[in-house]
């Protein structure tokens, strides 16, 4: 007679393995093995049993997923704008990729992606509307060292163009000492983040190119007729791409001819003698240019003030002369210049205490008359400077003969 066995599932006995317990125990047995006990409720670890230990091939609850590199790139290219067109495809790239390995970077993808297409549109309409072309022509300009731009004082050039009187943007620099269309004698630096406008840009250029043009030649009998002044300046254009220069330029009334040699003449190129000379009656023709654009008769108060002024000038000069040891050659010469500067301040004085018009004008064509006269010219001569009087302009507010203003015509 058989036993039967117990109840419950069996298992059969591994021969060479250690005896499996058959009787029931404090647990059901199960069919692989022994269980942990239960919790309150199905699958819960029983209280007091250890939490299961993350084994390979799973990721750290607190290690974030890695951020995707074409995403990266896109946001680079979006922000320079540079290939706007590969900008646009890395980002949508990115954001395929980031979707399929769940990876991090999905803003940085559609930032990138919207900045290119931003771009994109811009260059679309530069290249419609020809604003691509003027872009390169302005950035060859700024990286070729024939730019306008890249002109200083000093420097000799000529144009490709028919004329200096036309737009200016490349040059082709050259020696002074040969022919030449254009001499620079002074820049100026514009300030301000906008446009001033035309107006003001000339209006500049013609004030401060004044100023700048008796430093660099300050034997000013060089610049005669055919001798103009050009303002080379920025156009509203060219301000867009950081052109603030005023380019200030001596070139030829004749746009068919050149200038030869360098019109430069100051502490550079100058004798210690010459500079001396010229500072005095630079000055001079300083107080000469202020005459008052009133004429007498309108308000003599104004001219004799004026006339008082050009006295005092005129002292201060002759002593400067008076006062300074020269070359052999010289010295006789400047001496002689000196008295004759003394006669014409008597008659500055004279005008500058005329109690009526007529007056005031028959000792401002006397004090005139010797200004640049015959002792002017052989000092010059002694010094080896120009000597041949310049032309001027009688459109000031003398009534009768007179110098005019003094000014150069050029």
């Amino acid at each position: 007679m058989s036993i039967p066995p117990p109840p419950g599932p069996q298992q059969p006995q591994d021969p060479y393995g250690p005896p499996q317990p058959q009787g029931p125990g404090p647990y059901p047995q199960q069919p692989y093995g022994p269980q942990a006990p239960q919790g309150p409720y199905p699958g819960a670890p029983y209280a007091g049993a250890p939490y299961a230990v993350w084994g390979q091939g799973y990721l750290p609850l607190n290690r974030p997923a890695p951020v995707n590199g074409v995403a990266i790139a896109a946001l680079v290219l979006g922000v320079l704008c540079f290939l706007p067109a590969v900008g646009l495809v890395l980002g949508v790239i990115a954001l395929l990729q980031i979707k399929k390995r769940g990876e991090r970077g999905t803003g940085m993808a559609i930032g990138g992606a919207v900045l290119s297409s931003l771009g994109l549109a811009l260059w679309v309409v530069m290249l419609a509307t020809g604003g691509a072309s003027s872009f390169w022509e302005g950035f060859k300009e700024g990286a070729n060292g024939n730019s306008s731009l890249s002109l200083v004082k000093g420097d000799c050039f000529d144009v490709p163009g028919d004329s200096i009187d036309e737009d200016v943007y490349d040059v082709d620099t050259v020696d002074c000492a040969g022919e030449h269309e254009g001499e620079v004698f002074g820049t100026v630096r514009l300030s301000g983040g906008s446009y001033p406008g035309d107006a003001h840009v000339a209006d500049e250029a013609e004030d401060k190119c004044y100023t700048l043009e008796t430093r660099y030649t300050m034997d000013t009998w060089t610049l005669t007729d055919e001798i103009d002044v050009y303002h080379l300046t920025p156009t509203r254009e060219s301000w867009e791409w950081g052109d603030r220069q005023i380019v200030c330029v001596f070139a030829h009334t004749d746009e068919r001819s050149k200038l030869t040699g360098s019109l430069r003449s100051d502490a550079t190129t100058l004798t210690a003698d010459q500079l001396a000379f010229l500072e005095a009656v630079n000055a001079l023709d300083d107080a000469l240019y202020e005459e008052p654009e009133e004429y007498a008769e309108d308000d003599l108060d104004v001219n004799k003030a004026w006339a008082g002024d050009v006295a005092d000038a005129t002292a201060e000069q002759a002593e400067a002369l008076n006062g300074r040891s020269w070359q052999s050659g010289a010295r006789q010469p400047v001496a002689d210049l000196v008295k004759t500067m003394g006669k014409a301040g008597k008659e500055w004085t004279a005008a500058s205490t005329a109690s009526d018009v007529d007056t005031f004008y028959e000792h401002y064509d006397t004090a005139y008359s010797y200004v640049d006269g015959d002792e002017t010219v052989t000092a010059r001569e002694a010094l080896g400077l120009a000597t041949t009087p310049p032309a001027y302009e009688d459109d000031s507010g003398g009534g009768s003969g007179g110098g005019g203003d003094g000014g150069l015509d050029v």
